[in-house]
């Protein structure tokens, strides 16, 4: 019964405005009668369509027309009943609860709205489920995270969406204006992805972003259910994933449930009063993400954090509203049955209502039994990132159910850890020991999303280099330490940035993927030889994690680091991988017998880097910033 009112529901949501239409040709004086039903170009109904035999069988429609607050709703399906209608605050809005029998047959439907003698008719959709289930991502995978803005415009004609209000021309000389990327570009580098060994593609949102100044960045949603047409369709979107898994890859969507963006029609005409927090924008928040673990956190700054705006053209949705959790909650579950994707991000995770958004877990696990979610907690210590994750006991607040979060705290010190030299008196590695000797305080290390930089930091390399060595020893990390390793795109290209100039610095165009560029960095001849030494260095790498579960499932010790040398190990089943590094400028003459433990004098391993035997000596000598990962 729940699963058919879910259907009812998103087929409700393609035909709202043509509900609306019908509704003002009553009020003009026109009938309707039983036998003919009037146009309702002006209803939506949101979620546009359902499927049928899902789990949950409480479906939500979100009506949308003028004048239906008070409209009496009724239909004839089987299987499916009118559990409850609620009439909001705006008179231009209705939601209707359905219980869907799970045996409800998929096939179109008749939903009847009634205002005093004259009636609209609108049809809603259950679609049959294909059966195919999205396969979460894990820490078998690399990430690999695109702004699509910034990538590749495969497709110049829809720089421009003739339908939407705010169509700042594309202009690539503005930092932080739309430069055409898109969902096309992207597909048509799939192979430069997939060569490089990434595993799983997480772009930056790409639902609608109707608002001034371009919101390229994708976070600002005016449109929960409509990609942004400057990206692409729906249909382009679930095309693009279809061909990302015929290469048997993955791809992580990003939502963002905390905020809409302040030219969202809601925002115009609010469902409810209470659709937001602080709808009159005057409380922003606090960025104090602490007081939501702080045992002694006053109520105001409590309030503050979690309720107040994040930006002013970002207001604040309330996830307490049970009717906006459970759009919210119906919206994911929609994107994942209609374009199949394997995961979720979701943006600014501590800043939304701890357990509503626990709930959202439950519900689309419900359908999705193992889906992976992981939430964007940016916090500076390990402590604060660890409390939200599901199942940590130090959390006294609730249990979060997050399955994954991601590793702010080493991304922060990653910069410093790796380029520092301890014989000019950095700490170094040891920053990076220290780090991980924390993780205790994760329920579970493994679905920690390590990465070292995205697209809200700096780039790990604030300028161009002139040598490898940092940057090979930061990315041989990040694919061999526990966790799920994130890649920001362009790393592989050694692109560089430093956010304090502008965003747009750390957000840059991919060489060769727009008009008129001279110099086209998906391929060798258009790279320089220090980017592909980098870039065949991460393919290799990347190449070689793929299926090893010893990187990807093994058991992790380390040793602390000595003057500048870090050595670790991943196991598994007796399989083991080995990690030498000298995190200096200088030589250092290391007596191997401390290592004992996890190497002998005379046993001989293969380097994966190079292909060379590497036996182990009782002393040996590893030059400035030595690199082995050894098997």
């Amino acid at each position: 019964m729940q699963y058919s009112l879910i259907l009812l529901f998103n087929y409700m949501k393609t035909n709202l405005r043509t509900i609306v239409a019908a509704l003002l040709v009553l009020v003009c004086g026109l009938s309707m009668s039983a036998k003919r039903a009037e146009k309702t170009d002006n209803v939506r109904i949101d979620p546009p369509f359902w499927w049928a035999g899902m789990k949950n069988a409480s479906v939500q429609l979100l009506v949308n027309a003028p004048q239906i607050r008070d409209a009496e709703p009724s239909l004839s399906y089987p299987g499916i009943s009118i559990d409850s209608v609620v009439r909001l605050d705006s008179p231009n809005y209705q939601i209707i609860y359905l219980n869907v029998s799970r045996a409800t047959a998929p096939g179109k439907m008749d939903i009847v709205f009634k205002t005093g003698k004259k009636s609209m008719t609108v049809k809603y959709e259950l679609k049959q489920r294909d059966g195919v289930l999205p396969t979460a991502f894990s820490s078998e995978d690399i990430l690999y995270l695109i702004m699509p803005d910034r990538f590749a415009d495969g497709d110049t004609t829809n720089n421009v969406a003739a339908d939407l209000k705010f169509n700042d021309p594309v202009d690539r000389t503005n930092p932080s204006g739309r430069h055409g990327g898109d969902l096309k570009g992207i597909e048509q580098h799939l192979g430069y992805i997939d060569s490089l060994g990434m595993t799983a593609i997480w772009l930056n949102p790409v639902l609608e972003n109707d608002m001034p100044g371009g919101s390229y960045h994708g976070y600002a949603t005016t449109d929960y259910y409509r990609v942004d047409p400057r990206l692409g369709s729906n249909e382009e979107y679930a095309s693009l994933i279809a061909k990302v898994h015929e290469r048997g890859m993955k791809v992580v969507m990003d939502m963002i449930f905390n905020h809409s963006g302040s030219e969202h029609p809601w925002m115009k005409d609010m469902p409810s009063n209470d659709w937001y927090n602080h709808p009159d924008g005057k409380l922003m928040t606090n960025f104090r993400l602490s007081t939501i673990n702080d045992p002694y956190a006053s109520d105001y700054d409590y309030e503050r954090s979690v309720k107040g705006w994040f930006v002013p053209s970002m207001p604040d949705l309330n996830q307490c509203n049970p009717h906006v959790m459970k759009y919210l909650i119906q919206n994911s579950i929609w994107w994942i049955e209609y374009s199949k994707i394997d995961g979720i991000r979701m943006d600014t995770y501590p800043y939304a209502d701890m357990m509503p958004m626990a709930q959202w877990i439950k519900d689309v696990q419900l359908e999705y039994p193992g889906y992976n979610i992981v939430g964007e907690c940016w916090y500076n210590d390990v402590a604060g990132t660890a409390f939200w994750q599901g199942g940590n006991r130090l959390n006294t607040k609730g249990n979060p159910e997050l399955p994954t979060v991601m590793d702010f705290p080493t991304m922060i010190i990653a910069n410093s850890a790796f380029h520092g030299d301890t014989k000019a008196g950095g700490k170094g590695l040891n920053d990076i020991y220290n780090r991980l000797s924390l993780d205790y305080l994760y329920a579970d290390p493994q679905r920690v999303l390590t990465f070292l930089d995205n697209h809200d930091s700096d780039r790990f390399l604030l300028e161009m280099p002139t040598d490898l060595g940092v940057w090979k020893q930061a990315v041989a990390f990040l694919f061999t330490t526990r966790g799920i390793p994130q890649v920001y795109y362009g790393t592989e290209l050694l692109m560089h940035g430093d956010k304090k100039r502008t965003d747009g610095d750390v957000r840059r165009d991919v060489p060769g993927g727009f008009p008129g560029d001279t110099r086209n960095e998906f391929t060798a001849d258009g790279r320089s030889e220090l980017q592909n030494e980098a870039y065949d260095f991460m393919s290799r790498l990347a190449q070689w994690r793929r299926g090893n579960d010893v990187i990807a499932h093994g058991a992790l010790k380390h040793f602390m680091p000595e003057n500048g040398m870090y050595v670790y190990e991943r196991s598994l089943d007796g399989k083991r991988v080995l990690v030498i590094m000298n995190g200096t400028d200088s030589q250092l003459d290391i007596d191997m017998s401390r290592y004992g433990e996890i190497m002998q004098p005379g046993q001989a391993f293969t380097d994966v880097i190079t292909g060379e035997e590497v036996t182990i000596l009782p002393n040996m000598q590893f030059g400035p910033r030595a690199l082995y990962i050894l098997e």
